[in-house]
């Protein structure tokens, strides 16, 4: 499947990891997430861990390179707006 038929969302686990992503299924403790971005580090003007999937990281926010990964220990999942899914894939490192 495309990215395109995948579900954006923001992830968050028990470590602390925040990732964003694609994919088919984010039920469970572990999801699998394609095109996946991590958040190193969100700059006040986000407002906070969902801020991130509301309108996405700011030019101010350090967001790394895409990886298909499998994120484990899975805390929240947010569905991501088309504003903040445009946000993630320009990817911002300040």
């Amino acid at each position: 499947m495309t990215k395109n038929k995948m579900t954006p969302v923001l992830v968050t686990t028990a470590y602390r990891g925040v990732f964003f992503g694609y994919t088919n299924d984010y039920s469970g403790d572990t999801i699998t997430l394609k095109d996946a971005r991590m958040c190193i580090y969100w700059s006040a003007d986000v407002k906070g861990c969902f801020g991130l999937a509301a309108t996405g990281p700011s030019s101010r926010c350090k967001v790394g390179p895409k990886a298909d990964i499998q994120v484990r220990n899975v805390t929240a999942v947010a569905l991501c707006s088309d504003d903040a899914v445009a946000a993630w894939e320009k990817a911002p490192w300040s």
